[in-house]
This record gives C-alpha cells, sequence and structure tokens, in this order.
C-alpha cells in the first residue's frame, strides 16, 4: 500500500540517485558536453501511467527542492482536521459506554494519535498561510464520515451493542482517512503533508486490521 507515492518525493529519490550515478560518468576534459558545463541529464520517473522524463541537472534540483503546498495539501490539511476532529468525537464516548476493555485500550490509541496530528496540521496550515477556518468542504461527504443519524445511535449505545457499532464505524472512518491520504499522496506536492499522509496509511491500516479481529 506505501508503493504508491507519487509526486516529488518519489521523484526525489530517483532523480538524486540518478545524479550520483551520472555525476561521476560525465566525461573527459575533451568531450565537448561535458566541458559545455551543462551538467549530465537525468531521467526523471513519471506519475503511474505517464512516461519518464529527461531532465537537466538544474531542472532536476529544482524539482527535488520544490516542494510548495498546492491547493490538494492544503485541503488535505483542512478536511483531515475535521476528519480527525470526528473520530477524537467517537473515541470520547468509549469510557462511559463500551464493555470491551480492547476497544477502550484502542480508543485512547487513536486519540492519543489524533490529537497531536490534528495540532500539527493546525501548525502546518499556519506556517503555510492557511487555517481550518478556510475549509468549504462538505464535511459530511468526506470519505468515511460517519452521519449524523449514525454519531446519534452511537451516543444512545451501550455495552457490547455499542462495541459492535463504534467498531463498525470506526473501520468505515479509518477506510475514509486511507483514501484521502492516497489522494493527498498523488495530488500534493508538500514533503511534510506526504509524511503525514504516510504515517495515516501505515498506522490506520494497522488499526483496521486490529478492529476487525475485535469484531
Amino acid at each position: 500500500m506505501l508503493a504508491r507515492r507519487t509526486s516529488r518525493r518519489l521523484i526525489t529519490a530517483s532523480v538524486t540517485a540518478a545524479v550520483l550515478a551520472l555525476g561521476g560518468c560525465t566525461g573527459s576534459d575533451d568531450d565537448p558536453k561535458s566541458a559545455s558545463g551543462s551538467g549530465p541529464s537525468v531521467i526523471a520517473p513519471g506519475k503511474p501511467g505517464e512516461a519518464a522524463e529527461t531532465l537537466s541537472a538544474e531542472q532536476a534540483a529544482e524539482q527535488r527542492d520544490d516542494d510548495t503546498p498546492n491547493s490538494a495539501d492544503l485541503a488535505y490539511a483542512r478536511m483531515m482536521i475535521k476528519h480527525h476532529g470526528q473520530a477524537l468525537e467517537m473515541t470520547e464516548l468509549v469510557p462511559d459506554r463500551a464493555e470491551s476493555g480492547r476497544v477502550k485500550r484502542l480508543a485512547e490509541r487513536i486519540a492519543a494519535a489524533q490529537g497531536p496530528e490534528i495540532d500539527t496540521m493546525k501548525a502546518w496550515l499556519k506556517n503555510h498561510g492557511g487555517d481550518a477556518k478556510g475549509d468549504r468542504h462538505d464535511h459530511a461527504a468526506m470519505p468515511g464520515m460517519a452521519g449524523a443519524a449514525q454519531m446519534k445511535e452511537l451516543r444512545a449505545a451501550e455495552g457490547k451493542d455499542f462495541d459492535e457499532l463504534f467498531l463498525k464505524l470506526m473501520i468505515t472512518h479509518h477506510d475514509g482517512a486511507i483514501t484521502m491520504a492516497v489522494d493527498a499522496l498523488s495530488e500534493g506536492n508538500n514533503i511534510q503533508i506526504g509524511e503525514m499522509a504516510d504515517d495515516v496509511i501505515a498506522q490506520q491500516t494497522t488499526e483496521i486490521s486490529r478492529m476487525r479481529d475485535m469484531s
């Protein structure tokens, strides 16, 4: 699942390797091409379904260094803050309503991870000229979000019924977060957002597996 990494970070690793490999074999002093100072050409892999492209060393360096956030990066941070926020709402219900000790421990881990992630994304937005209030997305339409009726049902449930519904909703919620993270990796440009998306995929894939074992 982590192999789906595209955009700048994939290019960064491949381009860096290519530059190092080609940099030592640019020809002798008698070679007009090497004497020109233009540097080696670099083959940069394209995104899935796209052809690779040949870049000059200077162009490769620009691609490697430019991780300016684009609209996909900003949208991901804003949406994931809201997405994580609902997960925290769900975990807050667990101590008083859950029966299973495993469910309670799972909820504690989710809250311990996603609370700080919200803070990190808010700080990232502030550092890049945005804020969570700039989100104009329909939160209910985000992948995996529980609807109002589902949240009402969860708040009213207790014991084993609560455990079962909590796991069902949280598995769907995690699946949605992974979908959003994959989109961010495909469409975004910022390295830090890519790293956060990678973390979401790894962590929540593991938690989905645990929850399915508990269901």
